[in-house]
């Protein structure tokens, strides 16, 4: 016996108008330079703001996958400056490069900022150990006398 003989097939005349494919397919979307950098912005004040970025993206409809690629574009300066509707393809190399440097000089600058802060602790350390020091030896000369 064949499953095909033992469950009836019904034919219910269509698709379930509530279901996402109904419509049959969608057309791909688009986003000019300016959406982009305002989803970018709306994305990053999201995730400062603990709301949560995953949930502005499911909102939104977007992939994080869009949100990487449109941070190297903006890094790279693709994004400004270009007319709406233009095309935006893949960073050139020099762009590509442009954007690892601003990286890097990102990282380099706040490892920098972290030494400085670093060091200026050290120092107020040293004058405090000084301070204290020279005060022991103030107490000691006072105990001999």
């Amino acid at each position: 016996m064949t499953i095909s003989s033992t469950v009836p097939i019904e034919d219910n005349g269509g698709m379930d108008p509530t279901h996402p494919r109904a419509g049959g397919p969608h057309k791909r979307r688009t986003f000019t330079p300016a959406e982009k950098l305002a989803h970018l912005a709306a994305y990053e004040q999201a995730c400062q703001d603990g709301t949560g970025g995953g949930a502005y993206l499911r909102r939104e409809g977007l992939h994080s996958s869009l949100i990487s690629e449109w941070r190297k574009q903006r890094d790279a300066g693709v994004l400004e400056g270009r007319k709406p509707g233009g095309k935006i393809g893949k960073l050139t190399a020099e762009q590509a490069e442009i954007a690892r440097l601003q990286r890097e000089l990102d990282i380099k600058t706040k490892r920098l900022a972290t030494t400085e802060a670093a060091l200026s602790i050290m120092g107020k350390a040293h004058a405090l150990l000084e301070q204290i020091s020279e005060s022991a030896d103030t107490d000691e000369q006072r105990k001999r006398r």
